[in-house]
């Protein structure tokens, strides 16, 4: 029987809710290349559940920058990053199949409060949903430029429920969607609830043997996705 109790729903974006054509990355190489120099294959590196201060310090430790180094010029990558985002963005962003559906659904019932968990910088994570309208699902969230860890994601994203709303949401009432390791891993610390989804780059394989508590093969399972955040 479902749960009568309210629930904290917490939303990746990349591989969950769209797929971007390419464009975040193209724009993380162009910022890399005008603010660091770095000239190699971003291609080769893997973004999937990282945050976007991960991913940069990833692919510029390879390039023998120290943290130091790193740190100093994030701001300039940021504006960077952005200005090129703003521009790829627009025609190449999607919704995966299902997810409108969902969060169409999940938005109707009132037990449910939708947000954001995603390792996205903010400004950058408005600009991909705002390029296909979803930014309205998502009052709020917590984002990589909240920390670069995305473990520490989730109390981030609770505090905030707690001022919108006024329910101190805790443990299992905090149910986290997402398509990597990293979505289900983060929740573990926390008790909360992990719904894999197998709609990025990720194996269905190596997401069930990180042991969700539920795992669905794409969005378009509306039916038991939604029972799933409301056990």
């Amino acid at each position: 029987m479902p749960s009568t109790s309210r629930r904290l729903v917490l939303f990746d974006i990349d591989g969950t809710l769209i797929t971007d054509g390419g464009a975040a990355r193209e724009a993380f190489a162009e910022g890399l290349a005008e603010v660091y120099g770095f000239r190699g294959d971003v291609r080769r590196y893997d973004f999937s559940g990282r945050t976007d201060p991960q991913i940069a310090a990833m692919i510029l430790r390879d390039a023998d920058w120290d943290d130091a180094g790193i740190e100093a010029r994030l701001p300039a990558l940021w504006n960077r990053y952005l200005a090129g985002l703003a521009r790829n963005a627009p025609g190449r962003v999607r919704a995966l199949a299902g997810v409108v559906a969902l969060l169409d659904r999940a938005r109707a019932d009132e037990r449910l409060t939708l947000a954001l968990l995603t390792g996205n910088i903010e400004p950058g994570a408005r600009l991909k949903l705002g390029a296909i309208a979803l930014n309205g699902y998502f009052p709020f969230g917590a984002f990589g430029s909240d920390s670069p860890r995305r473990e520490e994601l989730p109390p981030v994203a609770v505090e905030r429920a707690a001022a919108m709303t006024g329910v101190e949401f805790r443990g299992a009432d905090v149910v986290i969607i997402g398509d990597s390791i990293y979505d289900v891993r983060c929740g573990v610390p926390h008790g909360a609830t992990t719904i894999a989804i197998a709609s990025g780059k990720t194996p269905a394989e190596k997401l069930r043997a990180e042991n969700p508590h539920h795992f669905f093969d794409s969005a378009e399972d509306l039916d038991g996705i939604l029972a799933a955040i409301k056990l």
